[in-house]
This record gives C-alpha cells, structure tokens and sequence, in this order.
C-alpha cells in the first residue's frame, strides 16, 4: 500500500512524495485523510531549522498532527469500523522517512487506539480538535484558576479565551498585529502599551515568546501564575529578583492528553466550544510548497488546512 504525502526533505524543502506504508495490523485503521492543518509553532521550527532537540526529530519527515478522514479499513481488534469520521494526531507508517508528526498524508496506517471519532459536520473545522485539546489542557492542568490575560490572538490564543468564556471567565487578550485584532467572542482585545493592570492572577502565553516573560513577570501579583501554552525555540530565562518579589509561579502546558480529547469533542458537539472562524484559508495539498510559504509568512492568516480529497 502507498500514499502520497508531504515530505519535508530538509529545512525549507517540502515536496509530495509516493511513499510506501507499512502493513496494517489487527489493532490498526487505515484513513483516507480529507483535510489536514499546518503548525505555525512546532512546524514552523521544523520548516526553519530552529528546532530545538526534540525526540523522533531528523529528516526526511512527514509532518502534521491535525488531521481529519474516513476509516477505509478496520482492524478487528481496533474498535473503530470502515466508514467511521476521525481525528488523526498524526502517524507512523512510512518507513525509513520520519512520522513526525505524520499526518499530512492522503493516507495513514495507525493504531485505532490513537483516533478519535468526531461529527462529520464538523468538516474540516474538525483539524481544531488538537489546538482545542491542546487550550484545554492548558485551563485544566495542574491547577484549575482561568485565565486572566491571554497573551497572543492566534488560533491557540482565541481558544483559550473562547474556553474560559465558556467556563464564566471574563479575559483580557494582548495583541500587537493589527490583522489579529479582530475576531473576539465575549473577550476583549487590546495593545498590551493600553494595559496599565500589573495585578493579573493568572497569564496564559500563547506567543511562543520566550522574551515576554521578563514583561508577564512584572504584570502579576504576588503569587501569580504565568503558563507556558507555546512552544518555544530560545532558551527561558528572567532575571530572579522581580521573580522573587512577586513569588511567582511558572507553568509549562504540554501537548493534550486523552481526556482532554474527550471533553474537547464534547465541547464542541454540544455547541459550548466554537471553531468556526478559525480557519482563514484552505489550500489543495497538490499546492503544499505555496502553502506552507503562506501559513508561516502572512500574518493574515490564522489556521491553512491543506485539503487533500483531490490527491490520489
């Protein structure tokens, strides 16, 4: 079995590539994938070489953990059946070429284990689902306070806030791009230079900016919470003393985990979580060399997902 899929051969280099999948066992599904999204954090590093030393990394690799398709074959110990709608957080399959993350790929081999089934009518908005989990996962961690500012008007910004509005939280978010200062539903939106407040409870950064702590340090109150919801190629550093004074506390919010998935995707269904909105431009995956370029260098665009019904 093949499939055609995007093989980022080395730092700026992307092409479609014919590679050949391995062998689908007794606990695996095959997907035949519809729509996948492109990363403007993880990805993005990768894109650009600045990657920082991260498990599974080297080239050639197939990249993506938001995908969406239809389960074409059923193991019988996979608990999922042909015709089954699912979200894929990537895969494995391809030999010698890397799955990291895998799942930009007409077709993907993977345990059912690892897919969630998800409402068709989600279309391609069902890509969201690991961003969403991902905000979740952040909110709901460790400790359980909401946001209070939200620095960052991004995808993975505008579903913290829309979360913690559901939640009955009222958040401030910080923008510096005026093409993303648009799109608020219930929060507010603002230039961090026209917030004087330096007595926030809680900071969720989704910027992916390791130099804004020394800034988010100064804005909380004694004993405040700054979370870490990006990812980050510098190293994290502030200087200890305004840290000291403000016996501040520091969090970093790793990737979803399961049931994080579960309550997202119950979120979503029953309509208390939108993600509509969220995806500002779509791009056949034949086009993917452009589209990457897109995803990564215009600051109009919020989520590209790489349509891939037309592929082979």
């Amino acid at each position: 079995m093949t499939t055609t899929a995007i093989v980022l051969e080395e730092p700026g280099q992307v092409a479609l590539s014919e590679l050949v999948l391995q062998e689908p066992g007794v606990e695996d599904v095959v997907v035949e994938i519809t729509a996948s999204g492109i990363s403007t954090g993880t990805e993005k590093l990768f894109w650009t070489g600045r990657m920082p030393p991260f498990p599974g990394m080297g080239y050639p690799l197939v990249p993506g953990y938001e995908s969406v398709g239809d389960v074409v074959e059923a193991g019988p110990q996979s608990g999922l059946k042909v015709g089954d709608h699912v979200f894929v957080p990537g895969a494995d399959c391809y030999g010698n070429v890397r799955g990291l993350f895998g799942g930009s790929a007409r077709r993907v081999v993977t345990p059912g284990s690892r897919v969630t089934r998800v409402d068709r009518g989600l279309g391609d908005e069902g890509a969201l689902l690991a961003l969403a989990a991902t905000a979740r996962h952040a909110i709901a961690g460790l400790r359980t306070e909401l946001p209070e500012l939200i620095v960052g008007h991004g995808v993975l910004g505008r579903l913290l806030a829309r979360l913690t509005v559901a939640a009955g939280g009222t958040p401030v978010v910080w923008e510096v791009s005026p093409d993303r200062m648009g799109g608020a539903e219930g929060y507010e939106v603002i230039h961090p230079e026209k917030d004087s407040h330096r007595a926030y409870e809680t900071i969720f950064d989704a910027s992916g900016r390791a130099d804004l702590l020394p800034e988010l340090i100064s804005r909380i109150t004694k004993g405040g919470e700054i979370v870490l919801a990006g990812f980050y190629e510098d190293p994290i550093s502030f200087a200890f003393p305004p840290a000291f004074m403000k016996e501040a506390r520091l969090r970093v919010s790793a990737e979803w985990a399961p049931a994080d998935m579960q309550v997202t995707r119950a979120l979503v269904e029953s309509g208390a979580l939108s993600l509509t909105g969220l995806i500002s431009v779509t791009r056949p995956a034949a086009d993917a060399a452009s589209a990457y370029a897109t995803a990564f260098d215009d600051p109009t665009c919020l989520k590209l997902v790489l349509d891939w019904r037309d592929v082979a």
